[in-house]
């Protein structure tokens, strides 16, 4: 059910659309070197296709994760004599993210030159893992998870097409089972085609039970390692932040259900305990800790139920970032201060040679006087005396 022309393609309208630069490029048949970045099964590779249709020229294909330098050369050799004949090469890298640094500057001159030109592919953010010499030199194409609109109407045309579809299987599914599966595929078209398949092996009518039984998990848009994780610990951290219980509660279940370690979403527990609670509630550490070693005691999915507790109690606690604050502004001057004397009279001086020299001079013993003020003296070296990182509202 791949889509053979722009007319079966569906979705993705920002990209593709009438008036779009794409769109334009495609009329002039004057194809810039791509990055296509997008989820699995959003049409990435389709469109590939599509374009090298479109656009005159040859179409090659790598995968970045069975290929590498060897490949591309031997590409590349062809790609020169295609030139030498006035024929366009168009070099698709599927996964392109899979290539190393050396392997994606190999790219460089042939793409800079016009050698060839690049449509690449990557469900990761192009961001951080496309070299920046390689991505200054194409356009990236962000895609979309396909709607559920948009995977109801490829799906109606999978039960009817009798070519390339389910059509011949005489086979035929409730408005509710295909609403059902459209809305549980993650806007990834390749996934929802894969459970109708399952779902009509039986022949009959596919329910929306049938179709439960094809999907039998749902699918989480979530990977550990890439860009998704963190989106999604940035959503927990924003919405305990902002004191939203019931959100952080659902990004915690997106997180732990889609696969995350749960020692990595206590660690960031404990780190927002003192962030961004901090002395406003001193029982949050200490409420995260106990979290964090029930994990550890329990693992997954008991602990689920323990770091819910926390991330609820951190959600309704209040906030405050006055220790975050003043501890990067300590931090800026030890750095700025790196080597600043301690002062004579805060200096242990355990032999006659340094209470000689002054060691330990002059410094009031605290328990030694009755209040406060009697025992005041200065802390800080000469050059940062007077510093306030942290202020309490029993300071005068």
């Amino acid at each position: 059910m791949r889509p053979r022309s722009f007319g079966e393609f569906l979705g993705q309208e920002e990209i593709l659309g009438e008036g779009t630069l794409l769109r334009e490029a495609i009329h002039a048949k004057r194809l810039p070197s791509l990055l296509l970045w997008g989820p699995p099964g959003s049409g990435k590779t389709t469109l590939a296709l599509l374009l090298a249709r479109e656009v005159a020229g040859e179409f090659l294909k790598l995968s970045a994760v069975g290929s590498g330098v060897k490949e591309l050369r031997a590409v590349i050799e062809r790609a020169e004599k295609n030139k030498e004949l006035g024929v366009r090469t168009i070099l698709f890298i599927d996964e392109i993210h899979r290539w190393n640094k050396s392997q994606q500057d190999a790219l460089l001159p042939h793409v800079e030159c016009g050698v060839i030109t690049l449509i690449g592919a990557t469900t990761e953010n192009p961001s951080f893992e496309v070299n920046p010499a390689l991505l200054s030199r194409t356009q990236v194409l962000v895609f979309r998870p396909l709607s559920p609109d948009v995977l109801a109407d490829a799906l109606r045309r999978a039960l009817l097409d009798v070519e390339r579809g389910l059509g011949r299987w005489k086979v035929h599914a409730d408005e509710e089972a295909i609403q059902f599966l459209a809305e549980r595929s993650s806007g990834d078209a390749r996934a929802a085609m894969n459970a109708l398949e399952a779902a009509a092996m039986t022949g009959g009518t596919i329910t929306k039970e049938r179709v439960r039984k094809a999907l039998m998990r749902p699918r989480f848009a979530y990977d550990k390692g890439g860009e998704e994780h963190y989106n999604i610990i940035s959503a927990l951290h924003k919405s305990l932040r902002g004191g939203d219980a019931n959100a952080a509660l659902y990004w915690l279940a997106r997180m732990l259900e889609g696969g995350e370690d749960p020692l990595y979403v206590a660690r960031r527990l404990v780190r927002f305990a003192s962030e961004d609670v901090g002395l406003a509630n001193s029982f949050a550490l200490p409420q995260v800790v106990a979290a964090s070693d029930a994990c550890r005691f329990l693992g997954m999915p008991e602990c689920g139920v323990h770091l819910a507790q926390a991330v609820v109690y951190l959600a309704r606690s209040k906030k405050s970032n006055a220790l975050y604050v003043a501890y990067e502004a300590a931090m800026k001057d030890a750095r700025d201060f790196p080597a600043e004397p301690v002062p004579l009279h805060l200096r242990n001086a355990p032999t006659k040679l340094m209470k000689g020299l002054g060691y330990g001079k002059e410094y009031k013993y605290t328990p030694d006087f009755e209040s406060a003020e009697e025992a005041k003296q200065e802390y800080f070296p000469e050059k940062l005396r007077g510093r306030k990182y942290v202020s309490f509202g029993d300071e005068s």
